[in-house]
């Protein structure tokens, strides 16, 4: 495994925020040793029949920073999302802070952006966000250093990112009965997903992970937080010995059967400009509904 500083010994504390009507789990991680914290993954509401966006999601994280006397310093994406909406620049109003994703966003802007037809005024340099993450880049949230780690195969963009014993895994994996997320976007691929698994699986065992989505398989309650040790031996997708011959096929025929997420079309316009929503040359607020894109 590569070198990364790891700090076992440095435990932030997490908040975790569910959303419902995405699945959606978001955090705010507080150094443990200031009132500094980082947001990872934010979501903005959207009623898409109505085309009406609001903000009690972001409301509730922000409330929490304030009510808590905590300093934003970090917004961090750990990819391109295609199933919500980033509040990002929202919360980033209120409390200051820095966006960051990683570096292949360009990768996404670009197969995207002719995708929607967004033409030459869509900047597809990454100049939206603040910080391009490459694989093994440093930050620091307070006094604690933390990390990221390439890791795509559901996105070219996907980033695990490290602060202290916890590790925010984006989709590349889920609970351990949940398994992984699909690998059949554009520029996904499950044999690059199980390689990245295999990354996240080879931090200590004690490392904690958090999830950004969960569904609650079989009925059970919605669950965020597992470990490397966990996920190494029970993931029903990767764990126990799986090869990754056996992971690619599974996760080849199960993507065939997958429809698509219900709020791709708004998330990747949105997510793709750092949460911001696109505007028409009037400057009204305007999405695009592009017929057999996808």
């Amino acid at each position: 495994m590569k070198d990364y500083p790891i700090a076992m010994d440095v435990k932030p504390q997490v908040k975790a925020f569910f959303d419902p009507d995405t699945n959606t789990i978001s955090y705010v991680v507080k150094d443990p040793e200031s009132d500094v914290c980082a947001v990872v993954d934010s979501v903005m509401d959207i009623d898409y029949a109505a085309g009406r966006i609001t903000y009690d999601h972001a409301d509730e994280i922000i409330a929490h920073i304030r009510e808590n006397g905590l300093s934003l310093e970090w917004l961090i994406e750990t990819h391109v999302h295609a199933d919500h909406l980033s509040a990002a620049p929202y919360i980033q109003e209120k409390l200051g802070g820095k966006i960051g994703i990683g570096e292949n966003i360009l990768i996404v802007q670009d197969t995207f952006g002719k995708v929607f037809n967004e033409g030459t005024e869509f900047q597809r340099d990454g100049s939206q966000f603040d910080r391009l993450f490459k694989d093994g880049d440093t930050y620091t949230v307070g006094g604690m250093t933390c990390f990221a780690i390439h890791t795509p195969g559901h996105t070219p963009a996907c980033m695990t990112h490290v602060m202290g014993d916890a590790a925010f895994v984006g989709d590349t994996l889920f609970m351990p009965d949940g398994g992984s997320a699909r690998a059949d976007f554009p520029g996904g691929d499950a044999g690059t997903l199980f390689d990245s698994i295999q990354k996240v699986l080879a931090l200590p065992d004690e490392t904690r992970l958090f999830m950004c989505h969960d569904y609650g398989p079989n009925g059970r309650d919605i669950q965020w937080e597992t470990t490397v040790a966990e996920e190494k031996a029970h993931n029903i997708h990767v764990g126990g010995g799986k090869t990754r011959e056996e992971f690619i096929k599974f996760r080849t025929e199960r993507d065939a059967t997958l429809d698509m997420p219900r709020l791709i079309l708004p998330s990747l316009q949105v997510n793709m400009r750092a949460g911001e929503v696109p505007r028409d040359k009037d400057g009204n607020p305007m999405l695009k509904l592009p017929v057999n894109a996808l």
